[in-house]
């Protein structure tokens, strides 16, 4: 972590460039980190720069989501060689070790020094036409940038909450050490979660409910009050608080704003440059080939077109679980030709940034939307939690009826997690879920062969990165590693 704070005190300037096309004006590179705190608008434009890193290769961009995919079974590597660029190799093959991790420590915390320096910097800068409300309002987006990130490095590297809420998570950084000199340890996973609802209920507390950052393209890719209602209702699932879940997912399904894609829709909502007003995103992140951080060669798009490095195939496990009727079933292709043996996702085809065949294509990746929050809610009913005129069965068949599937019958844990598998497969979910809910897992490889992960298997906590040991004497290593 020594190393890591160094570098990020030094390159702080470079993290609030790379969103061009994303405000219709870039901050400045020439200013100097302490000239950017300043200012309203140095700070501003701090906040903007922070959602960049989001869309690197490690996170959103790409492995996070596509990652989890393949660890757990709803993507496969081609059996065809022909077909693939051997980029998918480790989380196939669950061959993790610390020289061979995932990289979101480096970015995650990255972003969370970016954007503690805005919020220790708020105090006085509402002067002239800048109101308590406009720092309120960047405030709300940096503790959601930061608790996003906290949640993300502790889903990563340490085991669930259900398997053990006092074991190592990961360090809470609420202050950046310009010196370099902190070397935290891990909090404990209940107190990493502790950290990231406290974030997020100051969020929704300070934010003006009609606020959405000024100069975007897309609405859908910065901290608005319903993103930060998603992202606490997603938070307490994974924490256990059923009635927090529960509670948080009903503030968003009530809100009118948003309304579940229809059958007929379903094929056309993918590979858009911007969500827009209605359906169901309540966060994305933007892709877009301008952006420095832009995965762009390993982006999904590429990574998950026939025609692209085809490494993250669709598993047949996960295509055969669909009705003939559910239009779900229906954002699977082959190849135009036939001959890779495999299918694959349409939900990352692109939007036009680039040609898609010689070079690749730039897509969003949705981060939180109105299913999702269908889901957490069911769970949480079945759980234990309450709320007036809802219940897990009724929340599972409203999805499945706007995707052509039969109603259920009954509504149970299985039956959520399989809706979660169907609903939201290729967007990060499933690996967590598998973990997070003390399922055991079996998968086949592309060769055939099987492999298996129990329940309580050290494995699902990922390495954390052998560069973050050297340098920081009071971090310890998972278990198994």
């Amino acid at each position: 972590m020594k190393k890591i704070f160094a570098i990020l005190t030094l390159v702080l300037t470079i993290g609030f460039v790379g969103c061009e096309d994303f405000l219709e004006e870039a901050p400045l590179l020439t200013q100097s980190s302490d000239l950017t705190m300043s200012t309203y608008g140095g700070l501003n434009n701090a906040v903007a720069g922070a959602y960049s890193p989001l869309v690197s290769t490690t996170w959103y961009g790409s492995f996070f989501v596509l990652d989890a995919e393949m660890r757990a079974g709803n993507a496969i590597i081609p059996s065809n060689n022909d077909f693939t660029s051997g980029r998918m190799r480790t989380p196939h093959d669950l061959a993790y070790a610390p020289t061979i991790t995932s990289g979101l420590w480096g970015f995650a915390y990255y972003v969370i020094s970016m954007v503690n320096n805005v919020i220790d910097n708020l105090e006085g800068k509402d002067v002239g036409d800048v109101t308590a409300q406009d720092l309120d309002n960047l405030k709300a987006e940096a503790l959601f940038l930061r608790a996003l990130s906290h949640f993300d490095l502790l889903r990563t590297y340490a085991l669930p909450y259900s398997k053990d809420p006092n074991g190592p998570g990961v360090p809470i950084i609420l202050h950046t050490d310009k010196t370099a000199s902190e070397q935290p340890a891990r909090n404990s996973v209940s107190d990493v979660y502790e950290q990231i609802i406290a974030d997020l209920l100051e969020a929704e507390s300070i934010i003006d409910p009609t606020y959405a950052r000024a100069g975007v393209t897309d609405s859908k890719a910065v901290a608005t009050l319903p993103a930060i209602q998603a992202l606490l209702s997603r938070v307490y699932l994974y924490s256990q608080n059923w009635q927090g879940a529960a509670d948080y997912a009903t503030k968003v399904i009530n809100n009118s704003a948003f309304s579940m894609w229809a059958a007929a829709d379903l094929e056309d909502v993918w590979g858009k440059e911007v969500a827009g007003t209605g359906g169901e995103v309540n966060f994305e992140v933007y892709g877009k080939r301008a952006n420095a951080y832009d995965a762009w060669w390993e982006g999904p798009s590429h990574m998950t077109n026939p025609k692209g490095y085809a490494d993250c195939a669709a598993h047949p496990d996960l295509v055969g679980m669909y009705d003939a009727g559910d239009v779900r079933g229906d954002l699977f292709r082959t190849d135009a030709d036939g001959v890779s043996g495999s299918m694959w996702t349409t939900k990352y085809i692109g939007k036009g940034d680039g040609d898609a065949v010689s070079t690749p294509d730039a897509n969003n990746v949705i981060v939180l939307r109105l299913s999702e929050m269908y889901l957490n809610r069911a769970e949480a009913l079945i759980n234990g939690a309450s709320v007036s005129g809802a219940t897990a069965l009724g929340d599972l068949n409203i999805i499945r009826a706007n995707r052509g599937a039969a109603a259920l019958g009954s509504a149970g844990a299985g039956a959520v997690f399989e809706e979660r598998r169907m609903e939201l497969a290729f967007e990060g979910h499933i690996w967590f879920d598998y973990a997070r809910t003390n399922r055991n897992m079996s998968r086949t490889k592309s060769d055939g062969s099987l492999i298996s992960l129990a329940s309580d298997d050290g494995r699902w906590a990922l390495p954390i990165p052998k560069r973050e040991l050297d340098v920081n004497a009071n971090l310890i290593q998972n278990e198994g590693y």
